[in-house]
């Protein structure tokens, strides 16, 4: 069983930054671990003061519902009632938030955490989520909800139902 270590968030919240400056942009970047548990945020010089709260509710969506926030949007668009529920239960740290800029950390197979991006627009709080993930050679395909078989890629999955 892999782990999230604090120098493997650190390292995500470093290239986040670096790529969210890249596009003109002051964000907070937030870093969990399987269990939804802080393992790093930042805010960067210029983020809004409620960035990292936003950044870490989404890197625990992604962490504890194991899918990225933009596999959860149409789930959460067909039952809202379930998904207002979901931050209700005692054991919810935070609230659940279907969303871009909210995506599961996972390797070899296994997730191990979660990231959240929160400043830009929700595109760009994806874009930099998304080249961030990929470029230090985290997986980024995951299965749809209740369908056995090989993993899909999530932007495309979202494309295609749109």
């Amino acid at each position: 069983m892999s782990s999230l270590t604090l120098d493997a968030a650190e390292e995500l919240v470093g290239a986040a930054l670096e790529r969210a400056r890249a596009l003109g942009k002051a964000v907070s970047v937030a870093v969990v671990d399987a269990g939804g548990f802080v393992v790093s945020v930042h805010r960067d010089d210029g983020a809004r003061p409620l960035t990292p709260d936003i950044a870490r509710a989404k890197a625990y969506t992604a962490a504890v519902m194991q899918r990225p926030g933009r596999m959860l949007k149409k789930w959460q668009e067909s039952q809202p009632v379930f998904f207002a529920q979901l931050s209700q239960l005692p054991g919810a740290a935070l609230p659940i938030m279907a969303t871009e800029g909210s995506v599961t950390i996972k390797r070899d197979g296994e997730i191990i955490g979660g990231l959240g991006i929160a400043g830009g627009t929700a595109d760009e709080d994806q874009q930099v989520a998304d080249d961030v993930l990929a470029s230090l050679g985290y997986e980024l395909e995951f299965a749809a909800w209740g369908v056995a078989g090989a993993a899909t890629d999530a932007a495309a999955t979202i494309e295609k139902e749109d």
